[in-house]
């Protein structure tokens, strides 16, 4: 590989990160969503957080690559075995430079 093609895919794999922040309704409270988010998070490597909010929904912003940001929706858009997801809205955010590398549980 030349030094072009090194440098060239570098940046591509750089934009191909995304910053998602989305609020899923349905049966998403008291059935172990907030631990399958993160562990499904932290399988495909991504960051970020989630969280339940007080109207019964769950709030849930995750940057990493788009294929791994892609397959962590689809795992929520199934959820854990005993929720019942009705719908996900997602808004695209600005990817944050400072951003932790962990998935965690926001309180």
């Amino acid at each position: 590989m030349n030094h072009w093609s090194k440098n060239h895919s570098l940046q591509e794999q750089a934009s191909d990160v995304v910053r998602k922040h989305m609020v899923i309704t349905g049966l998403v409270q008291g059935v172990g969503f907030r631990y399958f988010t993160v562990i499904q998070a932290r399988q495909l490597g991504v960051s970020g957080w989630v969280r339940n909010r007080y109207d019964g929904s769950v709030e849930v912003e995750v940057q990493g690559s788009q294929e791994s940001v892609q397959a962590l929706v689809k795992q929520l858009k199934l959820g854990p075995r005993w929720s019942d997801v009705r719908h996900i809205d997602i808004q695209d955010v600005p990817v944050k430079d400072d951003a932790p590398s962990a998935f965690r549980v926001l309180e």
